[in-house]
């Protein structure tokens, strides 16, 4: 009834693990980005379908996963290092069996962990779109990309796990430091803040057009690093999340400071400015 998507890029160590949680699946496609381990190699050995596409951006990848030839009509969207748990690999089908014609997607909570600890209040985004109906999804914004859906949208109550330090802090900060110079040309260019709507961001019905508003209007903030830190650590509750939580928010925190260090740059270039 679903089949799954898994985008990789040198995944040789979370990408067993993923497969594992997702052993009651019979049509699983791997969409990698040109990997230069075992990833392919495993994927194949796996039963795993493996198609390969020169990565230009995240929403481009994860448009051209969506025209794979899957064998079902409902898709199941993830990254190597997350894993449905048991309750919601149970759930999934229970659902899409009973979803109206008018229903394109389902939302699920996302769960992230650090040190084995449950970033339960740090997490800033805990609602993810990844289930679809074939056709009727479009991804937009060039990282950090935005799902959207031709339909209805409803939610699911088991959660997904995300390993989002499997590989360590370092490659933590090393994958974000990227992040960062996609976030930075948006910022220049205007993409991060076009959705800048107060009242979209306060009264949309949808959470999900709720929070790309309010990422939009928050990139309009000056200090917005500070901003961040106490926002996750008082607002959110990082601190009740004992030292995982508190260290999270930090490196959060970093990545804000990158970004806005990164834009500055960008403009200095542009003006011929001494760096």
């Amino acid at each position: 009834m679903i089949s799954a998507l898994i985008l990789t890029y040198n995944e040789e160590q979370d990408l067993p693990g993923c497969l594992d949680s997702l052993a009651w699946c019979d049509d699983i496609h791997v969409l990698d980005s040109g990997s230069t381990d075992a990833t392919q190699e495993i994927a194949a050995a796996r039963g795993a379908h493996v198609t390969t596409r020169v990565f230009d951006n995240f929403a481009a990848q994860r448009n051209a996963g969506m025209q794979l030839p899957f064998k079902y009509p409902w898709i199941f969207v993830l990254d190597a290092d997350e894993r449905p748990t048991p309750a919601l690999s149970a759930e999934m089908p229970r659902v899409i069996a009973a979803a109206a014609p008018n229903v394109a997607a389902f939302r699920l909570r996302r769960r992230d962990f650090l040190w084995g600890t449950w970033l339960k209040h740090a997490q800033l985004t805990p609602f993810y779109i990844r289930l679809f109906r074939a056709g009727h999804v479009h991804y937009t914004r060039d990282v950090n990309e935005v799902a959207e859906i031709d339909g209805d949208t409803l939610s699911l109550a088991a959660p997904l796990d995300h390993l989002a330090f499997s590989k360590g802090i370092s490659y933590w900060m090393d994958k974000h430091n990227k992040y960062a110079s996609f976030e930075a040309e948006l910022l220049v260019n205007g993409g991060a803040t076009q959705n800048a709507s107060l009242r979209q961001a306060l009264f949309a019905s949808d959470f999900h057009d709720r929070r790309v508003a309010q990422k939009a209007i928050f990139y309009k903030l000056p200090l917005r690093p500070l901003i961040k830190w106490g926002y996750m650590m008082f607002l959110r509750g990082a601190i009740l999340d004992g030292r995982a939580g508190i260290t999270y928010a930090t490196l959060q925190s970093f990545y804000e400071f990158l970004i806005e260090t990164k834009r500055r740059e960008i403009l200095r270039r542009r003006a011929c400015l001494p760096l």
